[in-house]
């Protein structure tokens, strides 16, 4: 039996969630929730989504949703996903899930008190490309990790954009380094000492964010994120006997990774497949009993804790810790 989801406002990010889940086995999306009832019923006919909802509650209250996904701005992540657990729904609340880890540590701790599943939504993490990487990684291909290097950026061009809010807890950081931040701890760990540096805009968000952590064993990881910087995305696992590349490290829609050694460059191509799709079978698996959630509250809140520090060492100029 499908799980039923339901979908909370009608978030630009949904194409994309719903064109996966369309296509994805076990999920059925069965609700969605506009603050403007006139907004919602439109979004349902246009999707063939049986139910519409005017507000985010009244959604919740529909006992045949078992699920949510919740693409609403960050700042309002761990208000509803605090909502809808605590109205029995298993939640997958888009990335990042918050900037303080105490707020990530509330709502898992309510996901448990519950009995519901939440998982932080990192696409990427589900692709096949991202296992190989880690594969390729972890059986030494390019020898022992020294460097890695990360970019995420595009032009946020309208002033209205969510994402150059600080209210709405907006920034380069928030929105795209958070990949690169993901990115460099799925490879290395937690890392141990950080040091960053932003530069303002919107009504005061970073739109232009650059770092670099330490991790055990001598690794270094440089990323940078922009709100005001050119389309790039691209992730380097430098080693002392090659390089990994990945040109599209995190959309995923052309999958190659690149080996380099010397002057030579071996190209590991896979099959095309959804992250979002893969994304939403695995959330209902779990909530099925027939799989592990890849990503839960470890996870989560170490993601939270980098970005929090992160944030300190750029506004006070500082190397820092996590707390």
């Amino acid at each position: 039996m499908p799980v039923r989801w339901g979908i909370i406002s009608t978030a630009n990010i949904n194409r994309k969630f719903l064109a996966g889940a369309f296509q994805a086995e076990k999920v059925e999306i069965l609700a969605v929730a506009s603050r403007d009832r006139a907004t919602a019923e439109r979004y349902a006919r246009e999707h063939s989504i049986e139910r519409s909802y005017a507000g985010y509650d009244a959604l919740l209250g529909d006992a045949d949703v078992e699920a949510v996904y919740i693409p609403l701005p960050n700042a309002l992540h761990v208000e509803w996903s605090l909502k809808a657990l605590q109205a029995g729904k298993h939640v997958l609340c888009e990335k990042p899930f918050a900037r303080a880890a105490v707020d990530v540590e509330r709502a898992f701790d309510t996901a448990q008190r519950e009995g519901c599943l939440l998982m932080e939504a990192f696409m990427y993490r589900h692709n096949p490309q991202t296992k190989r990487l880690t594969e390729l990684v972890a059986g030494g291909a390019i020898g022992s990790v020294r460097m890695i290097r990360a970019a995420f950026s595009f032009v946020a061009r309208d002033a209205s954009d969510v994402r150059l809010s600080a209210s709405l807890g907006g920034g380069a950081l928030m929105d795209v380094g958070c990949y690169c931040v993901s990115g460099a701890r799925l490879i290395a760990g937690e890392p141990e000492q950080l040091t960053a540096q932003q530069t303002l805009g919107g009504d005061g968000v970073d739109i232009a964010f650059t770092a670099t952590m330490s991790f055990a064993d001598g690794v270094l990881a440089h990323f940078d994120a922009g709100l005001a910087l050119a389309s790039r995305d691209a992730l380097e696992v430098v080693g002392d006997q090659g390089v990994l590349f990945r040109d599209d490290p995190w959309h995923c829609r052309e999958p190659v990774i690149e080996l380099r050694r010397d002057a030579d460059v071996e190209r590991i191509e896979l099959a095309p497949v959804d992250s979002y799709r893969l994304e939403a079978e695995n959330m209902s698996a779990a909530i099925r009993g027939e799989a592990p959630l890849l990503l839960g509250r470890e996870d989560a809140i170490a993601q939270a804790r980098a970005i929090e520090a992160l944030y300190r060492a750029a506004e006070t100029g500082r190397a820092t810790t996590l707390d």
